[in-house]
């Protein structure tokens, strides 16, 4: 089985001649479908920047990015539709959980399939399955101001897995929860990542959640250097 995500050589070059900065040096990673991997490092070592290449967000100055086998970036992009991309296939766990508030938490989840085209019964459909995967079925016609952090988190992580994306990036998403609702959180993931065979990428700087993961991508000065983890979360 191909890896989901397959790394080698990234580089990311930002400005040019004496004003260029060199944000990513050469990145290698593998991350395997049902894996949970951490991503560590100190403000500014590029942790932000390697996602938002790998989420399509922006474009890196050189190297290779490949999904379940495909190159979407070899020296330049391979794929014609870059919105489909990252709507069809990446997920997107964010600090914040960015719901939208007029809405209720069946349609919040309920939007992405919609905008691919999914009949919106069969879309409220998928959404109300995956809300109740998460333990938050019984919120499924709330408000977002109705529900607590930990509710809005698990909305926004069921959003990201309503199109059964092979990865998902997730962007420091326990930063504004206790240590309870954060492990919680872990787990979660792990449970889903195991669930669905998808792959999932956490950049945290929450050291409670760090002993959790069974691999570590340290990131120092625009390179990756990956340790062993201690595991999943109980």
């Amino acid at each position: 089985m191909a890896a989901a995500i397959e790394i080698s050589g990234l580089t990311k070059r930002y400005g040019v001649g004496d004003a260029a900065v060199d944000a990513l040096k050469g990145v290698d990673m593998i991350v395997q479908p049902g894996e949970v991997v951490g991503l560590i490092g100190p403000s500014g070592s590029g942790k932000s920047t390697l996602l938002k290449c790998l989420g399509a967000v922006i474009e890196p100055t050189s190297g290779r990015m490949a999904l379940a086998g495909e190159a979407i970036y070899d020296n330049g992009w391979r794929v014609s539709d870059l919105r489909a991309l990252r709507r069809d296939r990446i997920g997107f766990v964010f600090q914040a959980p960015h719901l939208i508030p007029f809405l209720d938490v069946t349609d919040n989840v309920a939007l992405l399939p919609m905008l691919a085209g999914m009949s919106n019964a069969r879309a409220r459909d998928r959404a109300r399955e995956m809300l109740v995967a998460l333990d938050v079925g019984h919120r499924a016609q709330a408000r977002v101001p109705q529900l607590s952090g930990g509710e809005q988190q698990r909305v926004a992580i069921a959003r990201a897995l309503v199109n059964q994306p092979p990865i998902i990036l997730a962007d420091e998403p326990t930063a504004p929860l206790d240590s309870e609702r954060a492990l919680a959180v872990v787990r979660i993931l792990n449970e889903m990542a195991t669930r669905f065979s998808t792959a999932i990428i956490v950049v945290t700087h929450d050291e409670k959640i760090i002993p959790t993961f069974q691999r570590i991508y340290h990131i120092r000065d625009g390179r990756t250097y990956e340790e062993a983890g201690q595991g999943r979360a109980a």
